[in-house]
């Protein structure tokens, strides 16, 4: 199968290829610039604006599968003046040009990484959310996923291209960023942390798991026109989540039993009630589907795939 990858530099993107690659396809990478972090055996299409591309280029590839991994992540405090804008301009409106495009040329299935926050952003514990749920997104950048995943089974009722809609929660494994990084790093220190009793529920997604989601979407026959929502095998506490950490550090969890009541009412106090939504509160994710349809499972352990962090950034 030949597949092309979007995004093919960043955190999924990067690894999916090389994983495609192993598993014996033929795997082409759009970037905006030569990368020397991609394999000798990966194709690059080399374009500064992805609107660039056309079918021809596609043709010339003998693409049968688009993984559209590129996208502008979800930013905390965004600074652009616009971000509504720019969310829309790159997930929504170059997803949908890169569909047709993809469309025009002859590509049977375009996946597409969307994000469990077109669900929203919570749930309650034992109410998980699954694909059967009205979209619920609250930010700019879960809106612009929905919208994006709307215009695509557009595209593919018109033209026939089939359409897979993939909904990760966190992703985590080597190379992570952002605040799971920061957890990590902040476990390592052997620092103590105020998180010895939290009782949510979270699901997260190791990326090799996601991984193996993605690889099976793309090529299995029942996934055609499909959405999914995917999570690791079962959600965890944000105590249990910097326990494992730890552990996979080999270092001793240093975690105080501090009440969550009490640490929302503080972090009310000092403007910081969304980061206490996230440490504190639930989103649970049911994967019933996937993994009845496709027979997908978990490839790999939460503890397995933050040893494998751990080994990164040691």
């Amino acid at each position: 199968m030949n597949i092309l990858v979007t995004g093919a530099t960043g955190f999924v993107g990067q690894a999916l290829a090389h994983a495609a690659c192993k598993s014996g396809h033929t795997v082409s990478a759009l970037v905006r610039a030569y990368s020397d972090q991609l394999s000798a055996d990966i194709s690059q299409i080399v374009l500064e604006d992805f609107n660039a591309l056309t079918e021809q280029m596609l043709i010339a590839s003998d693409i049968d599968v688009i993984v559209h991994a590129a996208a502008r992540a979800h930013v905390m405090h965004d600074q652009h003046s616009n971000p509504a804008e720019i969310y829309h301009a790159i997930n929504v409106s170059l997803t949908e040009h890169l569909a047709k495009i993809a469309a025009r040329a002859g590509v049977k299935r375009f996946v597409f990484i969307s994000s469990i926050k077109v669900n929203g952003e919570s749930t309650a514990i034992g109410q998980p959310f699954t694909e059967q749920d009205v979209p619920a997104p609250e930010d700019d950048y879960g809106r612009s996923k929905w919208q994006a995943e709307q215009q695509l089974k557009v595209i593919g009722q018109e033209t026939g291209m089939e359409i897979v809609i993939l909904r990760p929660p966190l992703i985590y494994g080597p190379g992570v960023k952002g605040n799971f990084a920061s957890l990590m790093k902040w476990m390592q220190k052997s620092l103590p942390l105020p998180l010895g009793a939290i009782h949510n529920k979270r699901s997260l997604l190791a990326l090799e798991n996601l991984i193996s989601a993605i690889l099976l979407s793309a090529s299995h026959p029942a996934a055609a026109n499909q959405t999914y929502l995917l999570a690791d095998e079962k959600a965890v506490s944000t105590t249990e989540l910097l326990k494992n950490i730890a552990l996979a550090q080999d270092k001793k969890a240093r975690l105080l039993p501090v009440p969550a009541s009490w640490l929302r009412f503080l972090a009310k106090i000092l403007g910081k009630a969304g980061v206490a939504d996230r440490l504190l509160g639930s989103l649970e994710v049911k994967t019933d589907k996937i993994r009845q349809q496709l027979a997908w499972q978990p490839v790999i352990s939460m503890q397995q795939q933050l040893k494998k962090c751990s080994k990164e950034n040691s």
